[in-house]
């Protein structure tokens, strides 16, 4: 008499086995599908969202004048005080510190120079323009003293 082996068939060569198996595989597929598509989706809306990239305009005085006998609109981001002892004929004067809550006031279709007495609360405001759309916005290096030094026309009680 012939003894009939059973023969045991492995787990995972049953078809309810790899109907798992591929579902499993199938899951980890579109796992990774979505997660790169999530890290895609992430990177674009960073690249939208992020403040955009200001470069850095510095103008030198030279130049400067050059954009003024052109008509560009000379900001100046000084304190009262200053802008009264010396300032360039025909700039506007709003202090830095009121600069953000005045940007109405500014014009968006012309050259912008803000200047300051030595450069660096220019570059401040220059920033804050580029920050709020005015691609136009520059600042000038070496501020007003510069200015002054090249022999380039002030008004004010002190020139």
């Amino acid at each position: 008499m012939s003894k009939k082996r059973k023969t045991s068939k492995s787990v995972s060569s049953s078809p309810k086995s790899n109907r798992l198996h591929k579902a499993r595989r199938q899951n980890r597929t579109w796992l990774w599908v979505g997660l790169g598509l999530a890290a895609v989706a992430f990177l674009v809306v960073a690249i939208l969202l992020w403040p955009k990239t200001t470069q850095a305009t510095d103008i030198s005085a030279a130049q400067a004048l050059q954009k003024y006998q052109q008509g560009a609109f000379f900001l100046d981001v000084r304190s009262q005080a200053e802008w009264d002892q010396m300032h360039i004929a025909n700039s506007t004067l709003i202090p830095l510190d009121e600069l953000q809550s005045r940007l109405r006031e500014l014009p968006r279709d012309r050259d912008i120079v803000v200047v300051c007495l030595s450069g660096h609360r220019s570059k401040e405001g220059m920033t804050i323009l580029q920050q709020a759309g005015f691609s136009r916005a520059s600042c000038m290096t070496g501020g007003l003293t510069a200015w002054k030094a090249a022999g380039y026309p002030l008004e004010g009680s002190n020139p």
